[in-house]
Parts: structure tokens; sequence; C-alpha cells
């Protein structure tokens, strides 16, 4: 008869210990899964970053954008060109 409750209690703990062996694993499972959608969607923006600098950097070397940038940031004109500035504000 005692045999028969320690088997019971023994499969018990056995039982017990397997529950929570795959809920724990069950959630580290869900983290996994959490994290790697987090960096797929951190790859795709990293991605998309890299298809604006290809684009950024084709556009450089254009004579319109070297223009645009020594206009705006350098202050220089072409020598006949007149520039207006207005001072009224």
């Amino acid at each position: 008869m005692k045999k028969n409750i320690y088997k019971k209690l023994l499969l018990l703990a056995v039982a017990i210990y397997v529950v929570f062996t795959l809920v724990n694993q069950q959630k580290t499972l869900n983290q996994y899964a959490k994290d790697s959608s987090e960096l797929t969607a951190q790859i795709e923006e990293q991605k998309e970053y890299k298809e604006e600098l290809a684009k950024k950097k084709d556009n450089v070397t254009s004579l319109d954008y070297i223009e645009q940038t020594a206009r705006e940031k350098l202050d220089m004109y072409y020598p006949n060109e007149r520039v207006y500035v207005d001072r009224g504000m």
C-alpha cells in the first residue's frame, strides 16, 4: 500500500515538473518569437535607410545638388547673377 502511495507521489512530482518545464519553455519561445519580430522590423528599417542613402549618394554627384548646396550653404552664386535680399523682416 505504501509503495503505491510513493509511486503516485513520484508520478505527481514528475508530472508537476514536466508541466513547469513546459510552461517555462513556452515563455522562452514566446520571448524569442517577440525578439525575432522586433529584429525583423529593425532589419527592414535598416534596408530602407540603406536605400535612402544609396539614392542620396547618387544625388550628391549630380550638378543640380552641387549647385543647390553651394547656393544654400555656402552662399555662392554665378558671377553675373543678381541676388536680392529682403531685409524688411
